[in-house]
């Protein structure tokens, strides 16, 4: 439905979400503003664990929402951290905006940013896979005084300098063609094991149809691939804070993901909080490793906070 005659938003209807697997945590939701045009959007996010312990945020990436982290979440909360999941806008239950060109890089780092600092996170342990990297790596470095320590699995911050690969020119290039936008094959084909019917119909949960899909359509043109890409000035910016970057950084990529394959080494040569870490690599992880081996993530993530707190 829409609800707003100016952004023209559509919120996906609630019943969409009753009876989720292995994801019974309540939503919450907070208007974030649209920095372009004043107005504002509803973001919703979900979070497990003592309200008052240190934070763990959790940034997914496409065309998945804060469900993907649920595995990760239950470890993270067990032991006593307090996780936070937002779902970016255009994704699960935040609201989505009908035109593409409302979704922009800019907009999201925006968005994401007025999340934390409308819930005022503090000391923050950033976990990031996929867009959630190339969000929450750019935010780290933006407002570093929130961060204390950053996790990050099978992303990067693309800068428009480098080829993006073959795997990624495919994946742009079905993403745009295709036509329906199939988001839990999508999620799905990015996994090492199979997944059963309630969980693929958890992914699908949030878009009703394609009216509901356009943010998860322009994801993938809004990684910069080529120099004069418009995030890419602000890109390398983030990229030379975070060859800069003292805090602790790990890496934590799976083992079977050829579309970020190699961005660890990357990551792990120029951030000099990465340097003399042993980085673990997740067997048996595809690119959405969070499903395939969503505990050992949360105890990677654990060990390495219990390191470096």
């Amino acid at each position: 439905m829409i609800y707003d005659a100016l952004v023209k938003a559509l919120r996906t209807p609630d019943d969409r979400f009753a009876k989720l697997p292995q994801f019974s945590y309540a939503p919450h939701y907070v208007e974030v503003p649209d920095l372009a045009d004043g107005d504002a959007l509803r973001m919703a996010w979900v979070e497990a664990g003592p309200p008052d312990a240190p934070v763990v945020l959790m940034l997914h990436g496409e065309p998945s929402w804060s469900f993907l982290w649920r595995k990760v979440m239950a470890v993270v909360a067990d032991f006593g951290l307090r996780a936070v999941a937002p779902d970016l806008i255009g994704f699960g239950r935040s609201d989505k905006p009908l035109a593409r060109e409302d979704y922009t890089y800019a907009r999201h780092v925006g968005w994401v940013h007025a999340f934390v600092e409308k819930l005022d996170l503090k000391d923050i342990t950033l976990v990031c896979q996929d867009w959630g990297g190339l969000l929450g790596l750019r935010l780290a470095t933006e407002i570093p005084d929130r961060f204390a320590r950053i996790v990050a699995a099978n992303t990067g911050l693309p800068t428009g300098d480098q080829p993006l690969g073959p795997a990624f020119e495919a994946w742009r290039s079905f993403s745009q063609n295709v036509p329906e936008l199939p988001v839990g094959k999508i999620i799905s084909s990015g996994c090492v094991h199979a997944l059963h019917a309630d969980v693929l119909a958890a992914y699908e949960a949030p878009f009703p149809d394609e009216s509901y899909k356009a943010g998860a359509r322009q994801f993938p043109t809004l990684v910069p691939a080529s120099p004069h890409d418009p995030a890419a000035p602000a890109n390398r910016r983030a990229f030379e804070a975070l060859c800069k970057w003292e805090k602790p950084f790990l890496t934590a990529f799976s083992d079977s993901d050829p579309i970020t394959k190699g961005a660890e080494r990357v990551l792990q040569s120029h951030i000099p909080g990465a340097k003399g870490r042993l980085h673990p690599t997740i067997a048996g992880g595809g690119h959405f490793l969070q499903e395939d081996r969503g505990e050992e993530l949360g105890d990677v993530v654990l060990d390495f906070y219990r390191a470096t707190r």
